[in-house]
């Protein structure tokens, strides 16, 4: 059994044993962190950065996804320093991709427009980026739009840890990163995929959906995610 460890979230004492995250402690004690990259079931990589946080006696923000809990420890989840860090980091993610909401498959039911409306972000400082990148139509039931990809790796996570088919991957850096079936073959040509649809149930925007859905149809189960994982360790 885990040693248990004592710490302060934002003036609550907080008791969680040594291998939870900051994340997985804050949560268990109804104290929200925003995360888009976060998935129950899936491991934490730490992505999207918005679930930052400050830890006492640290100069720097940690993700608190991937930041073990330790004796003492004292966090803060919310201040005006994270907050500006969060807008930021979301505006960000609508300006580097072409997000236009009104006609958007997960529009009403996207988890980085509920992040910016959480946040208050109603207006863009940052100039937007405009990229040319591609709408891949090639598999028969899915679609796979990079206008809408926020590289937070959820579908190559699941695809990897939960089917095993190892489809998805990150190709490129940075802004020029794009996500990609089978080493950039086309969705509809690869020999991995098995088509069980699990990457497009945990796309957090519309960059992964269904073909014949129409604008703002709400798509998403990702409750379900958890009892798969449970499934395949039994």
């Amino acid at each position: 059994m885990s040693e248990v460890r004592t710490l302060v979230i934002d003036g609550h004492d907080v008791a969680a044993t040594a291998d939870q995250t900051v994340l997985s402690a804050a949560r268990e004690n109804g104290i929200h962190i925003p995360t888009l990259c976060h998935l129950q079931g899936l491991s934490d990589i730490g992505a999207c950065r918005l679930c930052m946080v400050e830890l006492e006696g640290s100069p720097r923000l940690v993700a608190s996804c991937v930041t073990r809990v330790e004796e003492g420890m004292r966090v803060t989840t919310v201040s005006e320093r994270l907050n500006a860090y969060r807008r930021r980091v979301v505006e960000m993610f609508f300006l580097e991709r072409n997000h236009v909401c009104a006609v958007c498959v997960a529009n009403g039911s996207c988890e980085l427009q509920g992040a910016a409306r959480d946040l208050g972000l109603d207006h863009f400082e940052l100039a937007p980026l405009h990229p040319e990148v591609a709408v891949d139509a090639t598999h028969e039931r899915f679609v796979l739009d990079q206008n809408r990809c926020i590289l937070c790796s959820r579908c190559v996570r699941v695809c990897a840890e939960v089917e095993g088919a190892h489809t998805w991957d990150i190709q490129g850096r940075g802004a020029d990163a794009r996500l990609v079936s089978d080493l950039g073959t086309p969705w509809g040509s690869s020999t991995t995929c098995t088509s069980c649809g699990k990457c497009v149930q945990v796309c957090p925007t519309g960059a992964l959906f269904e073909k014949g859905r129409s604008v703002a149809e709400p798509k998403a189960r990702r409750p379900y995610l958890p009892y798969l994982v449970d499934h395949s360790r039994a």
